[in-house]
């Protein structure tokens, strides 16, 4: 499924729309690795963020020059309240980003996260699928992404999203709406 990194994000979210979605296993904030059988069958949707920050640290002012970037946790937290209408519809919801469990998993219990959040340090699901990343600060990030996959096949693929907050709930009207 390898694409082009420099394909523009629309024409790279068409083109991963009927994909398989990769059999990878990723380290969970649940305690437990999501292998290939996780992602074999059922639904879900992935949410792919850069980073989560910590209410004790602060941002770089640049941060928030980086279209996409800032919003991790309205958008984390979006997704934590619409989880049961998510599932309601047959999708479970995972996060993943490039950060260790560790820092994860203190994310997930402060946030009250029922989902799990995948860590993806070695960047696999993006080298699997061509996912767009950039630099920020001498680490390399996850543009905010989703993917919506049905029995292995990606359905719907949003790349580059810059309204974290307001997309799960727009995400959620169009699964509803069958689009």
């Amino acid at each position: 499924m390898d694409m082009p990194m420099d394909m523009p994000l629309d024409t790279l979210a068409t083109r991963l729309v009927g994909q398989q979605f990769p059999l990878i296993a990723l380290p969970a904030t649940s305690g437990k690795t999501m292998g290939p059988m996780d992602f074999a069958t059922g639904s879900f949707v992935l949410f792919i963020y850069p980073r989560t920050g910590r209410p004790d640290t602060v941002e770089p002012p640049e941060w928030s020059l980086v279209p996409g970037a800032k919003g991790c946790t309205p958008e984390a937290c979006e997704f934590r309240d619409l989880a049961a209408d998510f599932a309601s519809i047959g999708y479970r919801v995972l996060g993943l980003s490039n950060q260790d469990t560790g820092y994860q998993r203190e994310a997930a219990e402060r946030l009250h996260l029922p989902y799990p959040l995948l860590s993806d340090p070695g960047f696999v699901l993006a080298t699997a699928c061509g996912l767009p990343t950039f630099g920020f600060d001498g680490e390399l990030l996850h543009v905010r992404s989703t993917l919506v996959v049905r029995d292995r096949m990606i359905t719907h693929a949003f790349l580059g999203i810059t309204e974290a907050a307001a997309h799960p709930r727009d995400l959620l009207d169009r699964l509803r709406a069958g689009r």
